[in-house]
């Protein structure tokens, strides 16, 4: 086994979240030989304890200084959405593996710019959309590109949770767009599109509506200093994908009631498939010929319940029926980024990315025009 020696930029929840995810590769596979080399943030104390805690070698506070250290191998942007351009760009450019959260930049110009150049340097250049990951994703993708369920028409998709409900919650970077881009758009229906992407392929056009709901929300915890909130708390849009099928997707983060609601429908001829994040390890399918075949009287969708035959799935569980976790497909996305720089394949690089914050381009100009506009 090869060490592959990790530069971390931001030890915040998600930094602690991709360190959790090599370790346990390593573990659960055997083929992984991750090191902690270096973690960076803004304060010398969060930095210092993260890294204790977490088993890197060295810390500091200039993010510069992980992206031309030559013992590192690749380096790992978690840092808030804003951050991501300029620190992706150098790390490419001082020939560094890069495997940077979602989204790649705030502008779809910025994301082509990353993925052109990684693809010139030639190095792995992983996007952090975890749910490309999920078996569950990848056995409807499986099932779509087989044909089994015809040809495809319709798709019907949200991505909801209430977690920004409470107007008494303060305002924080995601609802600044010099920060964040956009607001459900970018960081829950992102998501949606990136399974979207690997799914059925590019969207040719969109039409957009948007609601700021909340308007004003405290500068801080208890304060009656308002300040304005300048993205969506609702997004809904029409899509029409390249290879003819249409589709609505949506976004909420004051959803009232839904948690973690992924959602999407996918309808095709033969046969329709539909799946909840919320029951992580069922998938809902539907074929034509099945109904036929017993004279319309099995008129229902039947449930899929994951097991090892479902790629990803038997590295966590034995058998069937036995609950996978959402940290699980975090771990599978580190195991794949490791093994691409072994050689391996992996599907969600910086061209998938740029794809993703294309649509959301679009869908952010649809809302200004009130028009169609060009993914």
């Amino acid at each position: 086994m090869k060490e592959i020696r990790i530069g971390l930029i931001g030890a915040g929840w998600m930094g602690r979240a991709h360190t959790t995810a090599f370790h346990n590769a390593k573990m659960i596979f055997g083929d992984d030989m991750p090191v902690f080399e270096m973690v960076s943030d803004v304060s010398e104390e969060q930095v210092a304890a993260f890294a204790q805690a977490m088993g890197y070698r060295r810390h500091t506070t200039d993010w510069k200084s992980v992206v031309t250290d030559p013992d590192i191998d690749l380096v790992d942007i978690a840092t808030p959405n804003s951050m991501h351009f300029e620190m992706a760009k150098a790390a490419l450019e001082n020939g560094k593996h890069v495997f940077c959260e979602k989204p790649l930049s705030l502008s779809a110009e910025q994301s082509r710019i990353l993925a052109d150049l990684a693809r010139e340097k030639g190095v792995v250049n992983y996007c952090g959309f975890s749910n490309i990951m999920n078996p569950a994703n990848q056995y409807v993708k499986e099932l779509v590109q087989s044909g089994k369920l015809g040809r495809i028409m319709r798709v019907h998709a949200t991505y909801d949770q209430d977690m920004l409900l409470d107007p008494s919650i303060p305002i924080a970077w995601r609802h600044i767009n010099k920060l964040a881009g956009s607001g459900a758009l970018g960081d829950l229906c992102s998501h949606l599109l990136s399974v979207s992407q690997m799914i059925l392929g590019d969207m040719d056009m969109v039409t957009a509506v948007q609601s700021i709901v909340i308007p004003e929300r405290p500068v801080k915890a208890g304060s009656k200093e308002m300040a304005q909130v300048e993205n969506d708390d609702v997004v809904s849009f029409l899509v029409r994908y390249k290879n003819g099928a249409i589709g609505d997707f949506s976004s909420s983060r004051v959803a009232t009631g839904r948690k973690n609601y992924f959602y999407y429908e996918i309808q095709g001829t033969e046969g329709t498939v539909v799946y909840n994040l919320e029951r992580m390890c069922e998938v809902q399918v539907y074929f034509k010929a099945d109904a036929d075949k017993d004279n319309g009287r099995d008129c229902g969708f039947r449930t899929v319940l994951l097991n090892p035959q479902h790629e990803g799935f038997k590295w966590f569980q034995p058998a069937g029926g036995i609950a996978i976790a959402f940290d699980d497909m975090k771990t599978l996305q580190a195991h794949a980024l490791m093994q691409a720089m072994h050689g391996g394949e992996y599907i969600c690089d910086f061209e998938m990315g740029a794809k993703v914050d294309g649509i959301i381009a679009a869908v952010l100009k649809s809302i200004e025009t009130g028009a169609w506009e060009r993914c």
